[in-house]
């Protein structure tokens, strides 16, 4: 059984930002005049998630299991089908992998935060290539199968991939994928909303806090790992 002191690591920011997507999730129910249940818990742990992951909070994982798991189902429903495999088969157990490993890099054996790195520029560069080629692969590769939007789809899924392996790996590059990830997937929300899918506007709100809590992230481990 693990023990963990100091277990709010929150900031006036990140308070900001989970009253605002619960607030928001509230006026969006009083004007459509009914509660959208999964969509709002969808959101609102999804905001908290990730908002503890800026902070290296790794009680972030309890909180993206639920989110994981319901943004499968959405996006499954909104027939965004490769969204729905990315998150039911790969962002659903790396909650846990990512716990176990965020276990072993904490600042002390009872503490909730975890000690960030960083990569070399030699690093950075073949972060880069890497990424670039395999989202153009990925994509040449949907557009084979018709995907409508193929470089799209491959950049949300491959950056993905690698910023949540980035991620449980505790490196501070993370959030510079996750920054394009998120700006992304706000237009590919807004374009299921015009659509009329279900739960849309709650995920577009959703992935626009995502956006500003990747920013203060980006922020925040840059002066996490320089504090080594």
């Amino acid at each position: 059984m693990q023990h963990f002191k100091k277990i709010n690591t929150l900031k006036p920011f990140d308070w900001f930002l989970i009253t605002g997507i619960v607030v928001l999730n509230i006026v969006y129910s009083v004007l459509q005049k009914e509660i959208d249940f999964i969509g709002s818990v969808a959101a609102v742990s999804g905001v908290i998630c990730v908002v503890m992951v800026a902070r290296g909070n790794i009680l972030n994982y309890i909180f993206g299991l639920v989110n994981v798991s319901l943004y499968a189902y959405i996006s499954f429903k909104s027939e965004l089908y490769g969204d729905a495999v990315l998150n039911a088969a790969y962002y659903v157990p790396m909650q846990f992998v990512g716990w176990f490993n965020w276990i072993k890099k904490r600042e002390a054996n009872d503490s909730v935060t975890v000690t960030s790195k960083t990569m070399n520029t030699s690093q950075r560069i073949i972060l880069i290539l890497f990424s670039v080629a395999m989202v153009a692969i990925v994509g040449f590769i949907l557009d084979k199968f018709e995907d409508p939007q193929p470089y799209k789809d491959s950049a949300t899924t491959v950056l993905s991939v690698i910023a949540m392996y980035l991620m449980v790996r505790t490196y501070m590059e993370q959030w510079s994928l996750w920054v394009v990830v998120n700006i992304i997937s706000v237009i590919m929300w807004i374009i299921a909303f015009l659509r009329g899918d279900a739960h849309s506007m709650l995920m577009v709100i959703m992935w626009i806090f995502y956006l500003a809590n990747s920013l203060n992230g980006w922020y925040t481990w840059i002066h996490l790992s320089s504090k080594k």
